[in-house]
């Protein structure tokens, strides 16, 4: 009885772990945006040129956040 709940208890941690990886994914698309912001008001003419970059920067740091998301769901409920 007691393993049972210790495992359940180290399954929840594990997944609250590994589902802080999709707060730290939003602070960097954060961080990607307002990077790209902070150039554009720089040099405007240059800010269309950039934009297939600022998608691509996002994509990964959101990529990012949802393979931690899917991580943490195979260790509430796969494991």
């Amino acid at each position: 009885m007691e393993l049972e709940a210790a495992s359940a208890l180290g399954q929840f941690a594990g997944a609250g772990l590994a589902a802080i990886g999709s707060g730290l994914a939003a602070i960097g698309v954060g961080n990607v945006a307002g990077n790209f912001l902070a150039g554009a008001l720089r040099n405007p003419s240059a800010a269309n040129a950039q934009t297939a970059t600022l998608f691509i920067g996002i994509a990964f740091a959101e990529a990012l956040g949802i393979f931690a998301f899917l991580v943490s769901l195979l260790l509430m409920f796969a494991v």
